[in-house]
């Protein structure tokens, strides 16, 4: 699928290979990105499997119960997104916290009473 392709289906403009029902104008930036994910993941889906997920359900390609299947296999997976994500963000704030604690120190043990030309703070 080409980039023109993509941005078509996006403002709304059909081709043979596309069918948009309505064109939505935006009040929040915020949702128009979100659809704009769902048309891009749409359109992903499409060059994967050939066929809309629409198309799936019609043509019977997957009955309640795969449908159901994918939907708990995609949340297990969104619960091992999100304990990833927990663990990547306590192991960047604890190299933050390791690099504030280390300059502080240098920074605490580099001056003296008598420091006037570093930005410590420090007034005699």
């Amino acid at each position: 699928m080409s980039s023109r392709e993509v941005m078509n289906s996006k403002n709304g403009k059909v081709d043979n290979n596309f069918y948009c029902s309505k064109r939505i104008n935006f009040r929040d930036a915020v949702v128009e990105h979100v659809v704009d994910k769902f048309v891009d993941r749409s359109n992903f889906g499409y060059a994967k499997y050939g066929r809309t997920l629409d198309a799936e359900r019609r043509g019977k390609h997957k009955d309640l119960l795969g449908y159901l299947n994918d939907v708990q296999e995609e949340l297990m997976d969104a619960i091992l997104y999100l304990q990833a994500a927990r663990e990547e963000m306590k192991d960047q704030l604890d190299q933050l916290n390791k690099r504030f604690d280390d300059s502080s120190q240098e920074g605490y043990d580099a001056c003296s009473r008598t420091c006037t030309d570093c930005s410590c703070g420090y007034e005699d």
